[in-house]
């Protein structure tokens, strides 16, 4: 393992001079992330390799490393040392959720909120999933669909599935943000649809065929199409949250 380079870098630049010794650790563990072109799972610098690099105690190292395993920065493997963690959207997730409970007397504005960005967020993204799936043949994807298709018939609901098929239609375009956002907000969404009734079981196929549209909407490279689809696919539930 190289020794760290502690001088001030890019991460720390923009996030402003730190406050305080953890702060600073903080920092510098961030820059020297960048700095070494880490990956998710690669290895950390031991905690006394921390130390010695940065010139810190270990309490102010391991008030670091905490808050860095909160954010999903660092992983701790109990045995095996630290590396660098998932990077996700769960430390969001929790605060958008946290956030929608603290606003009394309207238990649903959080998913409301979450539900109208989500469409936003397909419907700007058009052009690039029409360009990324015109002409592409997936049969995951369509089987995914066909899962959807035979669920709702019986009248059951397709959580899994739902999340599947936004999880491969967007993790297919060139940047990889848009799909890691629509997981995040997939997580409020699970969070907070319980508080809702039972959907109807004509909304749920009306969902699953909103589906198949806006598929072959993309691979037809048909940009209105699309977006109808994904007004109809968000319609129902728009229309329970407006109810409540």
């Amino acid at each position: 393992m190289t020794a760290m380079n502690t001088k001030r870098g890019a991460y720390a630049s923009i996030n402003g001079a730190a406050t305080t010794q953890a702060s600073t650790a903080i920092n510098a563990i961030k820059d020297y992330i960048l700095q070494a072109h880490l990956r998710p799972g690669d290895p950390l610098p031991t905690e006394s390799q921390l130390c010695t690099d940065l010139g810190m105690s270990r309490s102010s190292i391991r008030e670091a490393v905490r808050t860095l395993v909160a954010l999903d920065i660092v992983e701790v493997r109990h045995g095996h040392g630290m590396f660098v963690g998932q990077i996700s959207m769960r430390p969001m997730v929790e605060s958008l959720v946290f956030r929608g409970l603290l606003k009394p007397g309207d238990d649903y504005r959080a998913l409301r909120e979450v539900v109208e960005v989500r469409a936003v967020l397909d419907d700007s993204l058009t052009e690039q999933v029409i360009t990324t799936w015109r002409g592409r043949e997936d049969a995951a994807i369509d089987a995914v669909i066909e899962e959807m298709e035979k669920l709702a018939a019986s009248g059951r609901t397709f959580t899994d599935q739902d999340h599947r098929f936004h999880s491969m239609l967007l993790d297919a375009l060139p940047n990889q943000l848009f799909g890691h956002l629509t997981d995040a907000f997939w997580a409020v969404h699970m969070l907070t649809v319980p508080l809702l009734d039972a959907p109807h079981p004509e909304d749920i196929m009306r969902t699953a065929n909103a589906h198949r549209a806006m598929l072959e909407a993309a691979r037809a490279g048909d940009p209105d199409s699309y977006r109808a689809a994904v007004k109809e696919h968000y319609a129902p539930l728009q229309a329970a949250l407006q109810s409540e």
